[in-house]
């Protein structure tokens, strides 16, 4: 179906699904704990990246009958953070400052805030620490369109530059939050 990129909606709606999760199963037995998937528009980037959440959230029904239920007996519910970065186009740096704030309040809604997380990136590293140790999983963090907030401004000097600092505070936890993470995929353009 075009315009539909929730695998569970595929599934549970009965539409044509072209299985993919053997990629799944490929980077589960490779230990392969990070992706970056960068494929141009309408390739079916975001439809992975649902995929995946409903894997890793140990969403069982959705996968039967497809390659990935030969492979895997555990079915390991994680936390799940998944940022769409869709949403994020078109901004100025106070806008796009709101819209991380708009994607971190809910999960910090389920696992906390600490008073001292005061920016995207420290709330970030804290939504991360506390969801492992309240779930005693690792965490999956699924970025999808990394790059969105700064395709558009690509030709503007001053406002790319104030975006591309934003954005690099807003990842630049990742490296130090590895003990907690159990997988990390990231798509764009």
């Amino acid at each position: 179906p075009v315009g539909i990129q929730t695998f569970e909606n595929i599934r549970e709606g009965h539409y044509l699904y072209v299985d993919k999760t053997q990629y799944i199963t490929d980077f589960r037995r490779k230990g392969m704990k990070y992706i970056f998937l960068s494929r141009p528009r309408r390739f079916g980037k975001s439809l992975f990246a649902s995929t995946l959440q409903a894997y890793f959230e140990g969403k069982k029904k959705l996968f039967e009958g497809l390659k990935i239920s030969d492979y895997e007996t555990k079915w390991v519910k994680y936390p799940v953070l998944h940022f769409d970065m869709s949403g994020a186009k078109h901004m100025d740096a106070e806008a796009l400052n709101g819209y991380l704030d708009f994607i971190l309040r809910p999960y910090e809604k389920i696992y906390g805030k600490e008073v001292w997380e005061d920016t995207p990136n420290k709330r970030l590293m804290g939504i991360v620490e506390r969801a492992c140790e309240k779930t005693g999983q690792k965490v999956v963090v699924i970025i999808d369109e990394y790059d969105a907030p700064l395709l558009d401004v690509v030709h503007e000097k001053e406002n790319l530059q104030a975006l591309r600092l934003i954005m690099q505070n807003f990842y630049s936890p990742f490296k130090k939050l590895d003990p907690y993470l159990e997988f990390t995929f990231i798509t764009g353009i």
